[in-house]
């Protein structure tokens, strides 16, 4: 694609080439997913070019969500764990509160996991259950209690869910879509529009609280707090005069130390 059609979250600069790499088709859409080589060259530097991210890849050293993956445009997207081996690292895909992609760095042990917002819950074939989740999986024999809209943890060496919260007020969310992209506050109502949209208000740890559409809120916690680790800003959205008050302050702070 044209480097300017890119998704401004890839935060490619318009002057260093012409064409962007197409995300190849995988388990997030291309507006919601950030490349492999975009993500190994561009946010890691670990590669100059795209030659050198391709001699990586197919040292199978990347893995994603366990898998090893060889294909440069493979669509890595919200949650996946990346893993590099011989560097000892993994990192899962998070938003920052400015939406975009941010390399958050995470233990070996929350990297045997991941959460999946639950998108469909029915019966296939021969009456058996199943879910599928937001990345594309599908996972037999659910917990009966889980619907559609719920976040299960799925067990990533073997596919199975392991725990299971609910979509419902006082759970900690994520919003994943829209004006506050990377917000983490707790649910406080839903409201119901039948043939419309249901909205959600969800109030963050500054006791602001905003609003957006149900499809975009992610549950990743319960109301003891998040399953996974946060980003520097825990999910919290300053003004645009909070964030120059924010700066003054390291500047003086930088500056009298």
């Amino acid at each position: 694609m044209k480097r300017l059609n890119a998704p401004k979250h890839w935060m490619l600069d318009k002057l260093t080439g012409t064409y962007a790499p197409k995300p190849s088709s995988g388990p997030h859409k291309q507006r919601e997913c950030l490349p492999l080589i975009v993500f190994l060259r561009n946010r890691l530097k670990y590669a100059l070019n795209g030659r050198e991210v391709r001699s990586i890849l197919m040292q199978r050293l990347v893995k994603v969500d366990g898998k090893v993956r060889t294909d440069l445009t493979f669509p890595a997207g919200y949650l996946d764990v990346i893993s590099i081996e011989k560097t000892d690292e993994h990192f899962r895909l998070i938003f920052d509160v400015k939406g975009r992609f941010t390399v958050h760095r995470i233990s070996d042990e929350e990297a045997k996991f991941k959460l999946g917002k639950v998108r469909r819950c029915q019966l296939g074939a021969g009456g058996i259950p199943f879910v599928v989740t937001h990345d594309g999986r599908t996972i037999r024999y659910p917990d009966p209690l889980i619907k559609v809209n719920d976040t299960v943890k799925i067990d990533l060496e073997t596919g199975k869910i392991t725990d299971f919260v609910k979509f419902e007020a006082g759970n900690v969310a994520m919003v994943t879509g829209g004006r506050n992209i990377g917000r983490v506050g707790v649910i406080t109502h839903r409201e119901r529009h039948l043939g419309g949209f249901d909205i959600v208000h969800v109030k963050d740890a500054r006791e602001h609280s905003f609003a957006t559409r149900l499809s975009n809120v992610f549950v990743i916690g319960t109301s003891q707090g998040p399953w996974i680790s946060l980003p520097k800003d825990k999910g919290v959205k300053l003004s645009i005069a909070e964030e120059r008050d924010a700066r003054r302050e390291k500047a003086a702070a930088e500056a009298s130390a």
